[in-house]
């Protein structure tokens, strides 16, 4: 596992902010991954403030290793749009600001080529994306369709270094989809993985998150390909349903560290 450095979500130990970062530092983590539109906004954070926040992460020896900004809708929905856009810009200068090179959002359905909402959402891409190279910060799509082909196809369709795609395993899992088989075809657009893990129940057909390599997620492999794409980023860790989130987080970074051995 040679290149991949690990991170964990603040928000996923259910703890304040400042004390999940010195939980992150405790669990040997490289780095963090934080919400910008609920956990840690843009407009409420001073110059004041970002400086002290810096230097708490360097005081931890911690990166900032991705911002998430999960809005509600999709960029091909008009609604709010540019309230939108200007909030998801906000929340790039903030990744910006702390060094983080990707910025995580969802993306939504992709509509039908050639529709008047396809259109909408090429150009809210390519505006912010247009910004994100000036900030040294990458889009990176989270989408709620599965179809990894439908999604590869898209930003094929954008110019090259427009967006890149996030990894969620668990998420595919849900939606009875391979993790493997998304990296296999989607794996040269990858720019950030979510390290999680999930079960599929076929009799209520709803997916389970569960601890890291407990779930149908085969990470060695996973791993493997991802190095066949020259993926050499970020992991980032995402436990949401547990009780006991701060052991189950450190229990996946000793998981993922025995994968490097």
């Amino acid at each position: 596992m040679i290149g991949f450095r690990i991170a964990a979500q603040t928000g996923c130990f259910a703890q304040p902010f400042k004390k999940a970062l010195h939980t992150a530092a405790r669990l040997e983590c490289d780095g963090v991954q934080f919400d910008a539109r609920q956990e840690l906004r843009p407009a409420e954070l001073s110059e004041t403030g970002l400086r002290q926040l810096r230097k708490i992460l360097n005081d931890l020896n911690l990166r900032v290793a991705s911002v998430a900004f999960p809005t509600r809708r999709g960029y091909a929905n008009p609604d709010d749009l540019e309230r939108r856009l200007e909030a998801t810009l906000a929340a790039m200068r903030l990744a910006s600001q702390l060094r983080a090179r990707i910025l995580i959002f969802n993306l939504g359905d992709l509509p039908a080529a050639e529709s008047t909402a396809a259109a909408t959402l090429i150009d809210a891409i390519s505006s912010l994306a247009v910004h994100g190279n000036r900030l040294g910060v990458r889009l990176t799509a989270q989408a709620t369709s599965a179809d990894a082909q439908a999604l590869v196809d898209f930003v094929d369709s954008l110019p090259e270094g427009t967006l890149a795609l996030d990894l969620h395993p668990a998420r595919l899992i849900a939606q009875g989809e391979s993790p493997a088989e998304f990296v296999s075809v989607a794996g040269r657009h990858i720019a950030h993985v979510h390290a999680t893990d999930g079960v599929h129940d076929l009799a209520s057909g709803h997916g389970v998150e569960v601890e890291l390599g407990r779930g149908t997620a085969d990470f060695p492999e996973l791993l493997g390909m991802l190095e066949e794409f020259e993926y050499r980023d970020w992991l980032t860790i995402e436990r949401r349903d547990s009780r006991q989130p701060v052991e189950d987080i450190g229990n996946a970074v000793r998981y993922l560290r025995t994968l490097s051995q």
